[in-house]
């Protein structure tokens, strides 16, 4: 009797679409949702350990003008196609990235095809068929003014990697300012 794995049980990790995804050694883009969010990754796998390069949640939408009033909907399609844009804008990558979803299910015109989409209108280089992708009238919805600022600010400016701060815990070594 072969017994499961203790994340299998869970029912938290999909290990034969993992190791299918693991021996393709490309970049994949993560795609998770949860109670409140889309949390999107770009995540470079070696010898099985995961590293993310590049994350963006839904909630950093708030950073860039999304309405204080609306923050109950950072899980709409709108917010999932504009999470995918900002994390195209992040990343600049110049090479292909394979979709992974875990074990959220295929939808046709599903949230997590909404972030795909936009992901590529942002510069980012992913396969998908436009059969499953939501459309377009779908994806602004009744939140198209908040789409247009919120696209125009992403194309302003955003930071290719945040800049980390030194922590030193108050202390201050010889030779610094």
């Amino acid at each position: 009797m072969k017994i499961d794995k203790r994340r299998r049980i869970e029912n938290k990790t999909n290990y034969n679409k993992r190791l299918k995804l693991l021996k393709g050694m490309s970049l994949r883009l993560v795609v998770r949702k949860t109670n409140r969010y889309i949390i999107l990754q770009i995540i470079q796998s070696i010898h099985a350990q995961d590293k993310v390069i590049y994350s963006t949640t839904t909630k950093d939408l708030l950073k860039f003008g999304w309405p204080e009033d609306k923050s109950g909907s950072l899980k709409c399609i709108t917010a999932s196609y504009l999470a995918g844009f900002l994390l195209a804008k992040k990343s600049k990558l110049n090479e292909r990235v394979v979709l992974d979803t875990g074990l959220i299910p295929n939808t046709k015109g599903s949230r997590i095809y909404a972030a795909v989409k936009g992901f590529s209108d942002g510069g980012g280089e992913i396969n998908y068929d436009e059969e499953v992708v939501p459309n377009e009238e779908r994806i602004k919805g009744e939140n198209e003014k908040i789409m247009n600022t919120l696209l125009s600010a992403f194309e302003k400016g955003v930071e290719s990697k945040p800049k980390k701060e030194k922590k030193t815990g108050g202390w201050k070594y010889e030779g610094e300012k």
